[in-house]
C-alpha cells in the first residue's frame, strides 16, 4: 500500500514560512481576481457535461425523435459516441499545440472548432448531418480539455491549486444542469426548436472563452520552460503577489519552477509520448492515470450519463415530463456533491477520498442492482400501452433513491480528481501528453459505452448492473494498492515535489540539496547535463543547479 503522507522537506517549510500571516482567501483581492480568471478556464469542463444531459434530455423529446427516426440500438449508440470519436481523433494533435504554442492559443483554436461544430449542428437536416457535427465538436472540445487544465493548475495560487483544479472537472455538472432544465423547457415545444435551442446552447461556454481567452495570462511553467522569464515572473508578481515584486513568493515560485524544469530536461532528453512509459516514476504514474481514466467511465454511471431514460423506463418511469424533471434534479444533485468533493480534496486528502467513493459505489450500486431485479420480476404483465400491471412501486423508488445515493459516492472523488489528480501528478514535460493518454482513455471508455450500452440494455436488461457491481468491487481493490496520497501533513504540496512522491528518494534528495545551495550562492554551469548547448548556457535564462536564482529584475513598466 502506498504512503498516506507525505514528509515535508526544506521547500514544503519554505513555502509555509513565506504563507504564514498571509491573507490567501479566495475572494479577497487579487486572488478573488485570479480566481475569476480561472473560472474561465473551468467553463471547458461544462461543454463536457451540457453534451451528455442534451442528449439525455432529446431522447425523451417527441420532437428529436420523429425528426430522425426513433434511434434505436447500434444508431443510438454512434449518436452518443460521435462525439468521443471525435475527440480520439483530435487528442493526438492537442499536445503539440498546447506545448508549442502555449495553452490560452490551443483553448483558442478548440473553441473556435466547437462553435462552427455547434451552428451546423442546430442547422442539421438529416442524420448524417447531426453525427458529423457532434463529430466536429469532439474534435474541438479535445484541444479545449486538454489546454485547460493544464493552464489551470499552472496558474492557481499554490494552496488554492488542489480545491480549484477539482472544481474543474466537477463543473461537468453545472453544463449538464443548463442541458437537463432547458430540455426539461423545450419539450413542450411542437417544432424542431425544440430540440435545436438546446443545441445552439451547447455553444455559450466556447462563445464566451473566445471573447475573453485573451484575458487570461499564459502559465508561468510555460513561459519559463520557453525563455520568457520575465513574463513569467509579472504573471506570478501580478496575480499571485498581488504586484509586489519584492514579495518572497514571487523568487520562491520562480526558482522552484526553474530547478524543477531542469531536473526534468536531465532525467528526460526529449519530451516524447515513450517519456511516459521509460522510468519507474512514469509507469508508476501511467499506471493510475490510465486506470481512473477508465473508471471514471466504467463504474456504472455511463447508464445513466446518457441513457437514462432507458433506465427510468426499466421502473415505469416513461413520460417525458418525469423523465426531463427527474434528469434535472439529478444535475443539481451532482453538481452540490462534486464540489463538495472539491471543497474535500485538501482537507480529507485524495487517497481517502478515493477509497470512500468508490466503495460507496460499490454499495449503491449493489442495493441499485437489487431493487431494479426486484421491480423486473414484478413488472411481467403490461396493459395495451406497455405499462406495467401490479408492479412493485416501492422497489422502483428504491432504484430512483440510489441512483442518487451512487452519484453522491461517484461524485466525492471521481469528478472532482479525475482531471485534477492527474494533472498533479505529472512533470511539467510530460503534462500534455499525459493529460492526453488520459483523456483519450476516457474517450475510449466512453465510445465503449456509448455504443455497447444501449445494445447490453436491450439484451440483458437490469441484470447488466450486475456486470458493473463485480468490476466496482476491482475497481476499490486496484485503488487501494495504486492511489498515492500527494497532500501534505500541513497542506497541499507544490507539483514540483509531488514529482517526488513518484519519481524517488533521489529526485527528493536533489530537491532538498538544491534547497540547501541557496545559502551557499550560485553554482557553476559545470554540472549542467547534457541537453543544454552552448547557446543554452550562454543564455541569461539557463537554469542553475540551484533552487534559489535571482529573478530578472523588471522595470517600474513591467512591475505595473
Amino acid at each position: 500500500m502506498e504512503h498516506a503522507v507525505h514528509e515535508s522537506n526544506g521547500n514544503e517549510d519554505e513555502m509555509k514560512r513565506i504563507m504564514k500571516d498571509r491573507d490567501t482567501r479566495w475572494y479577497r483581492g487579487h486572488l478573488g481576481k485570479l480566481n475569476l480568471i480561472c473560472f474561465l478556464c473551468i467553463m471547458t469542463s461544462m461543454n463536457n457535461g451540457y453534451d451528455g444531459s442534451m442528449m439525455n434530455g432529446l431522447q425523451s423529446l417527441d420532437t428529436w425523435k420523429n425528426y430522425f427516426g426513433t434511434p434505436t440500438g447500434s444508431l443510438l449508440g454512434i449518436f452518443n459516441a460521435i462525439q468521443s470519436i471525435g475527440g480520439i481523433v483530435g487528442l493526438p494533435f492537442a499536445p503539440y499545440f498546447n506545448d508549442r504554442f502555449g495553452r490560452r492559443w490551443t483553448m483558442f483554436i478548440g473553441a473556435c472548432i466547437q462553435l462552427i461544430g455547434v451552428a451546423l449542428q442546430t442547422a442539421a437536416q438529416n442524420v448524417g448531418m447531426f453525427i458529423g457535427c457532434r463529430f466536429l465538436i469532439g474534435f474541438g472540445l479535445a484541444f479545449s480539455c486538454l489546454a485547460a487544465p493544464t493552464l489551470l493548475t499552472e496558474l492557481a495560487f499554490p494552496t488554492h491549486r488542489g480545491p480549484i483544479t477539482s472544481l474543474y472537472n466537477s463543473t461537468w455538472y453545472l453544463g449538464s444542469i443548463v442541458a437537463a432544465w432547458t430540455t426539461y423547457g423545450t419539450f413542450r415545444m411542437n417544432t424542431t426548436w425544440g430540440w435545436r435551442i438546446p443545441s445552439l446552447l451547447q455553444g455559450l461556454p466556447s462563445a464566451v472563452q473566445l471573447a475573453l481567452i485573451f484575458f487570461v495570462p499564459e502559465s508561468p511553467r510555460w513561459l519559463v520552460d520557453h525563455g520568457k522569464d520575465e513574463q513569467a515572473i509579472r504573471v506570478i508578481t501580478k496575480h499571485h503577489c498581488g504586484g509586489n515584486p519584492d514579495d518572497p513568493l514571487v523568487a520562491f515560485e520562480y526558482n522552484e519552477i526553474r530547478e524543477a524544469l531542469r531536473l526534468e530536461k536531465l532525467a528526460n532528453k526529449s519530451s516524447t509520448y515513450l517519456s511516459l512509459f521509460k522510468t519507474k516514476g512514469n509507469l508508476k504514474r501511467m499506471r493510475v492515470i490510465i486506470a481512473i481514466a477508465f473508471f471514471s467511465q466504467w463504474s456504472g454511471n455511463g447508464i445513466v450519463s446518457y441513457y437514462l431514460n432507458l433506465a427510468l423506463n426499466g421502473i415505469g418511469i416513461r413520460s417525458a415530463g418525469q423523465q426531463t424533471l427527474i434528469n434535472g434534479i439529478l444535475q443539481v444533485w451532482n453538481l452540490g456533491t462534486a464540489y463538495l468533493g472539491a471543497l474535500l480534496v485538501d482537507k480529507a486528502g485524495r487517497r481517502p477520498l478515493w477509497l470512500v467513493s468508490v466503495g460507496g459505489m460499490l454499495v449503491t450500486y449493489t442495493m441499485w442492482t437489487i431493487c431494479n431485479g426486484i421491480y423486473a420480476k414484478s413488472a411481467t404483465n403490461l396493459d395495451a400501452d406497455g405499462n406495467p400491471i401490479g408492479a412493485n412501486k416501492a422497489a422502483g423508488n428504491g432504484v430512483l433513491a440510489a441512483i442518487f445515493l451512487y452519484y453522491a459516492s461517484y461524485n466525492l472523488a471521481m469528478s472532482p480528481l479525475l482531471v485534477s489528480y492527474t494533472v498533479e501528478i505529472l512533470p511539467f514535460r510530460i503534462r500534455s501528453k499525459g493529460l492526453m493518454v488520459m483523456q483519450m482513455s476516457v474517450n475510449a471508455s466512453l465510445v465503449f459505452n456509448q455504443y455497447v450500452n444501449p445494445i447490453a440494455l436491450d439484451a440483458l436488461k437490469w441484470k447488466l448492473y450486475i456486470v458493473y457491481t463485480c468490476w466496482l468491487a476491482f475497481e476499490f481493490v486496484y485503488l487501494y494498492f495504486t492511489i498515492v496520497e500527494t497532500k501534505g501533513k500541513d497542506g497541499p504540496l507544490p507539483l514540483e515535489e509531488i514529482a517526488a512522491l513518484f519519481d524517488g528518494q533521489e529526485v527528493t534528495d536533489e530537491l532538498n540539496a538544491a534547497a540547501a545551495a541557496q545559502a551557499a550562492g550560485p553554482q557553476t554551469n559545470e554540472n549542467l547535463g547534457p541537453d543544454y548547448d552552448e547557446k543554452a548556457i550562454a543564455s541569461k535564462d539557463t537554469p542553475m543547479h540551484v533552487e534559489y536564482h535571482e529573478p530578472p529584475a523588471l522595470s517600474h513598466e513591467q512591475k505595473n
